[in-house]
């Protein structure tokens, strides 16, 4: 007896979806055995045959017998019913990322007086409008529609002189239209509700300042700091508080009389200044900025090209931002410092609300195999930084940043969830800009959906040879666990840390190709300032004493082989009040209290010295581990205590022989020094000098409890 078919109309379509370039997955309302009708697909050009591949219980899959047409909406036919094609898993796959690559350079708005020229990558959409407005605050506005270009880019011309104009995007995907900001747009209106078109030559600064070429890139000091936290501070005699033009006034005192701001970074000595993000970002009510409670350190980034409004005199005006943060930088370069973004590629804000989730769904964010949302940044997305249009979006941010705003350099958030391939073309794109850009990132391995041996974590460093990675088993060796705030490390008498702290002092060479990859450092904005944790570890030990600690911890950064990285305020003991993570506190947690700071004084002399040693001597940044071994030998190593002699320097520095002691104990230690010529201390527990402190006169040295010594043998005539 022949079996009879099962109709449509029994089994009505519940859902249909393109899943590969060549596959549509219909969900039908329920299980199905049998189906003998054909299926089709139809659009407005016309009407094709599917292949039935098979059933299993509600799904059906589908093959194509020709190419799916994204520049239209599509149908799945079966019997009499019909169920339009929803475009969703397909956009993760590599055919797609093939099929839509864009290598063009002109996304985003390109602006002449005479014509206005605005692409967007959205090749699922079916339509897109440009909406223009007169004002940021208009709610209607003129509609233009943008036509679709090859690689799924959609475009629309303006003529005229459109300087000044707001747009939004109205995009069509899925049969659902969104209205979405440009995501590589240039100008913002407050809170990046709008973008504008503007004219960048306009927010040039007259003259930007010539930096002197840097000798090599081990010559790099590193100073984080926050521009609110810098400049807020009540008695700093910074006028524009909380603003990019507060770090470009000059000759400011506190009320001792002590320089402050950019003229204070200028006399620290340090070489590269780290901006915590300055690109947009959404935590933060830029209408009501000046609230002492409105802060955070801008860990979520809603458009990677456009300078934070929160930290501008007019976060209306689309052209102030821009304007103020060159500015800023250009008053740096001014001072021969350098500037280091801290760029947050890894996730954004929220991700509903992107408008790279509303313009192609599902593409620019990494799903697990159970096609739920990657979260191993812990926010609720990662970035899916291996697709090619989103690898993309962070090298033309990256070069954009480096020909706009002409920053030095980029401090990676997260690096760890960003893959290897674009971290390498990332450092392509820094090269092709100056030799001297300098990259480093947190290359922690965390839980993405993406393979670790891919992934840039500190495991890969060999493949990342021109990226530091910041290193935190050494950061734990000197100060105790980050996570534990009660455990002690080497200069609290942790006698389990001592081969952290010697693999850090010679620059972690068992990690790395080069040792300008170490970051080496213990403290930054994240978790316990070192003063916090010391206060944790030892609650009831008197103030002198912590603070020979905390000076220890931070000379070691200072001497040792790598590149060193301070935080702000750590050179006078800064304290965030025992909060550990202070990045939504108010300004009194995290402001720069220049009062401590004038307090400490003495202690911010001894670090500018050591500073200074550094840089006048090339034997403390050596830049090859082939010197490191040539040259390092280890004299003592104790529980407590270690010495170090850099030896035979002959070329490579100014002095013959250098000797590095750190002395972790509560007891003075005496150590031999080797019979060579004459030994003269420029190091001491009160102070660091280039010229001598004092003379040795016998073969022994006496180093103080909780101290480092540094003594040197000159070069014989």
């Amino acid at each position: 007896m022949k079996q009879k078919k099962e109709s449509f109309v029994n089994h009505p379509i519940k859902f249909a979806t393109l899943v590969t370039i060549d596959n549509i997955l219909v969900t039908m309302e329920s299980s199905i055995e049998h189906i003998e009708e054909n299926w089709f697909i139809s659009n407005d050009s016309g009407k094709w045959p599917l292949l039935l591949k098979g059933v299993n219980g509600q799904e059906v899959d589908l093959q194509l017998t020709e190419p799916f047409c994204f520049e239209e909406d599509n149908y799945v036919e079966f019997g009499e019913g019909r169920s339009f094609v929803q475009i969703t898993d397909v956009v993760r796959t590599e055919a797609f990322d093939e099929l839509f690559y864009y290598a063009g350079d002109d996304l985003g708005m390109t602006y002449t007086k005479e014509w206005t020229k605005i692409a967007i990558w959205a090749p699922i959409a079916t339509k897109v409008n440009l909406v223009l407005f007169e004002n940021w605050y208009d709610e209607e506005g003129e509609r233009k529609a943008c036509y679709r270009d090859d690689k799924g880019v959609w475009r629309v011309n303006l003529e005229g002189d459109r300087d000044g104009a707001w747009y939004l995007l109205e995009v069509c995907v899925n049969q659902s239209w969104r209205k979405v900001v440009d995501p590589y747009a240039k100008f913002l209106s407050a809170n990046g509700q709008k973008a504008m078109i503007g004219d960048l030559t306009k927010t040039n600064p007259l003259n930007w300042p010539k930096l002197e070429p840097m000798q090599a890139k081990n010559d790099v000091i590193i100073y984080e700091l926050h521009i609110r936290d810098f400049t807020i501070g009540r008695l700093n005699g910074i006028t524009k508080k909380g603003q990019y033009l507060g770090m470009t006034e000059t000759n400011t005192f506190d009320e001792k009389n002590l320089v402050t701001g950019i003229d204070y970074l200028e006399r620290l000595g340090i070489t590269h200044v780290e901006l915590l993000p300055v690109q947009e970002f959404g935590s933060i009510d830029e209408s009501n900025r000046q609230n002492p409670t409105h802060y955070n350190w801008g860990y979520d980034t809603t458009h990677f090209f456009v300078p934070e409004g929160s930290y501008a005199s007019d976060p209306y005006n689309g052209y102030s931002r821009i304007r103020e943060l060159k500015s800023l930088i250009a008053s740096l370069h001014e001072k021969q410092l350098r500037v280091i973004m801290d760029v947050v590629f890894n996730h954004v804000y929220i991700w509903e609300e992107s408008p790279l989730e509303n313009i192609v769904p599902g593409y620019f964010f990494r799903y697990t195999g159970e096609k739920e949302m990657s979260n191993g940044t812990g926010v609720g997305n990662d970035f899916a930084s291996e697709r090619k249009m989103a690898r993309k979006m962070i090298v033309d941010s990256i070069s954009y940043w480096l020909k706009e705003f002409k920053v030095d350099g980029f401090r990676f958030d997260l690096m760890g969830i960003l893959d290897v391939e674009t971290m390498k073309q990332v450092t392509e794109e820094t090269t092709k800009s100056s030799k001297d850009i300098f990259v480093l990132g947190e290359g922690w391995d965390l839980p993405t959906a993406y393979p670790t041996e891919i992934r840039a974590v500190t495991d890969q460093a060999r493949e990342l040879k021109e990226i530091g990675f910041f290193q935190d088993k050494f950061r734990d060796g000197i100060k105790g666990s980050t996570f534990e705030s009660i455990q002690p490390g080497f200069i609290s008498g942790n006698d389990f840390s001592i081969d952290e702290i010697l693999s850090g002092v010679r620059g972690s060479i068992e990690l790395f190709t080069n040792p300008r990859q170490a970051i080496n450092y213990v403290e930054a904005h994240d978790n316990h300032t070192l003063w916090d944790k010391l206060k944790r570890i030892h609650p009831y030990e008197e103030g002198v004493l912590l603070e020979k600690r905390h000076r220890l911890a931070t000379s070691i950064v200072l001497l040792s082989q790598g590149i060193p990285f301070l935080h702000a305020g750590q050179e006078w003991f800064r304290t965030k009040h025992g909060i550990e993570n202070s990045y939504n506190q108010p300004d009194w947690v995290n402001q720069f209290d220049w009062g401590q700071r004038a307090h400490f004084e003495k202690t911010v002399n001894y670090i500018r010295g050591l500073i200074k040693i550094r840089r006048f001597h090339p034997a403390l940044r050596m830049e090859t581990y082939k010197l490191i071994k040539e040259h390092f030998h280890l004299l003592l190593v104790e529980s407590d205590c270690i010495a170090y002699h850099l030896r035979n320097l002959g070329e490579l520095d100014r002095w013959d022989d250098i000797i590095v002691i750190h002395n972790a104990s509560l007891h003075s230690k005496r150590l031999l020094l080797p019979k060579e010529n004459e030994w003269y201390v420029v190091v001491d527990d009160q102070a660091a000098s280039l010229i001598p402190l004092s003379k040795i006169g016998e073969d022994c040295v006496n180093v103080s409890p909780l101290s480092t010594l540094v003594c040197v043998n000159y070069k014989t005539k």
